[in-house]
């Protein structure tokens, strides 16, 4: 049975989603006064001659997974994923191949947000799992801006092999967990994977004991733990800061 189709919601992901030139089925804009951003949007459907309906506002609010249409929604066919051996022979050879490796994130809104900065970071792709974990929704790709539209996306059955895998095409496996080295104490250049666990668990035993090794974030007030996306944030951003800055 094919996937549901996915409606993408709001100004900024849907322009964005127009500027990537992918398929869009249909765009639907709320009747009524079109300024800034809709006016746009509208001259972009137009110029690719996509199918353009206005309807009622209340129509999009029934179809609005998150509650924040901003007067359009664009409905695509579901997200395609890439196969990670396509995207590491594309990669073969590039000494600053960077990796986003998440174990398990569940929450949409944390795994659009890492998308988001993974995509603004340089990130080269992300990698999920298939099983017990977020896919590529419309509130996803509601959070991460529509970031999700530029960068390559790969889900795979099993991370334990995927990293093994990785290892094999010459990355370092950076795992993220508090109970290790201070991240700005170890070398984050060359080649590498960066794995982030799950908001509650973190990662798992297994892909833990794959990592290379382990990284944590300075902590000095009194709660201990950051949010799954701002964590990986901060650790994509020191990432960047050791390759550009610290030559």
């Amino acid at each position: 049975m094919p996937d549901s189709p996915l409606y993408i919601e709001g100004r900024q992901p849907v322009l964005e989603l127009l500027r990537t030139g992918k398929t869009i089925n249909r765009l639907m804009v709320a009747k009524g006064e079109h300024h800034g951003s809709i006016k746009q949007i509208i001259a972009l459907a137009k110029e690719r001659n996509i199918v353009l309906q206005l309807v009622e506002r209340q129509y999009l609010n029934k179809l609005s997974e998150t509650g924040a249409h901003q007067g359009v929604i664009a409905q695509i066919s579901p997200i395609e994923y890439l196969e990670l051996d396509d995207v590491l022979e594309a990669n073969q050879g590039n000494k600053n191949a960077f990796y986003l490796v998440l174990d398990g994130i569940s929450d949409p809104h944390n795994l659009g947000s890492l998308i988001r900065t993974a995509e603004t970071s340089g990130v080269t792709a992300v990698i999920i799992p298939k099983h017990r974990a977020a896919g590529v929704t419309a509130t996803v790709i509601k959070t991460s801006a529509g970031a999700a539209f530029h960068l390559p996306i790969c889900r795979v059955t099993n991370l334990a092999m995927t990293i093994k895998t990785l290892k094999e095409n010459g990355c370092w496996i950076v795992g993220a967990d508090m109970d290790g080295t201070t991240m700005y104490q170890q070398d984050l250049t060359g080649p590498i994977a960066l794995v982030v666990g799950s908001e509650g668990k973190g990662m798992s035993e297994l892909v833990k004991k794959s990592c290379d090794f382990i990284v944590s974030i300075p902590m000095f007030g009194k709660i201990n733990s950051l949010n799954a996306s701002v964590a990986g944030g901060l650790i994509m951003y020191e990432i960047v800061r050791q390759r550009k800055f610290s030559q």
